[in-house]
């Protein structure tokens, strides 16, 4: 008999979990519950979970390591937490608002990332997630077949470099932001990866971090990219999450893109984030 309650949010991916309180820890039987559905639907939410620093932490470690989070600034005292915070009268853009695989230019980016939301306005402030694994299902055989042994370059330039997006920006209040030349680092990646948990195969690539291909000229390189990026977030592949107070919400970064949208101006909006470690993409 199942322990828990899952409930797929009918978007063909996505599902809430119910029915266990994640401030205490979860037996194994649960665990392999809970790990199970992150499996199948790549990104799972839990409501109404009121958790301090040290459960956070320590929901997080029940998955595994702790990633590394660069050019953000953590929380005082909690080196795996950051606070993603936009303030009332904030005039910098809304973190994370365009499409992207959490830190997809590091050797080993982030297997998944955790969110639990503290404060929530009234209004906006929903995610929306892309299955880039039913994007890759969808693709017709003669585009599967050019694509399958690319490699994508991967980088942090554009927004974290010393002349990126965030070097140049003003008005960001809630969130340090630590642009540095070591975002110019370049890492390639298969452009078409294996799923380490499913087998399932899925685009990675995605618009903020993914600079080029492997081999290939600028202008055939943005044709193609552009190509994906078009056909992975149209709207057959997405899904759009609502947020509550003390939500916690996982998901899978070798599987999912996703973006943060605004509609909140006026309004605070505090979430904290931890990543759990991940290998290197195949």
């Amino acid at each position: 008999m199942a322990m828990i309650t899952v409930t797929p949010s009918g978007a063909g991916f996505g599902a809430a979990i119910t029915g266990l309180d994640l401030a205490r820890r979860l037996p194994p039987t649960t665990l392999r519950e809970v790990k199970n559905a992150f499996a199948e639907h790549g990104v799972v939410w839990f409501p109404d979970q009121p958790l301090n620093h040290d459960q956070l932490e320590a929901f997080t470690l029940l998955f595994g390591e702790f990633g590394d989070d660069p050019y953000i600034a953590p929380l005082a005292g909690r080196p795996h937490i950051l606070e993603v915070r936009r303030e009332p009268d904030e005039t910098a853009s809304v973190f994370g608002s365009a499409w992207h695989s959490d830190w997809s230019f590091q050797e080993r980016p982030p297997a998944a990332t955790i969110l639990h939301a503290k404060e929530i306005p009234p209004m906006g402030g929903d995610t929306l997630y892309a299955d880039a694994a039913a994007a890759w299902s969808a693709l017709c055989p003669d585009l599967r077949a050019r694509i399958e042994g690319l490699r994508a370059v991967h980088s942090a330039t554009r927004p974290y470099g010393a002349t990126g997006f965030y070097a140049a920006e003003k008005g960001r209040k809630g969130m340090t932001i630590l642009s540095s030349p070591e975002a110019d680092k370049r890492f390639v990646h298969p452009l078409v990866r294996t799923h380490p948990v499913t087998g399932r195969r899925c685009l990675f690539v995605n618009p903020v971090y993914t600079v080029g291909i492997e081999g290939m000229g600028e202008a055939e390189s943005a044709g193609l990219l552009g190509l994906l990026f078009r056909h992975m977030t149209s709207e057959a592949f997405v899904y759009r999450h609502h947020w509550g107070v003390n939500m916690l919400t996982m998901w899978d970064n070798a599987r999912l893109l996703h973006n943060a949208t605004g509609g909140y101006d006026g309004y605070r909006r505090v979430m904290h984030r931890t990543t759990l470690a991940g290998g290197p993409p195949i």
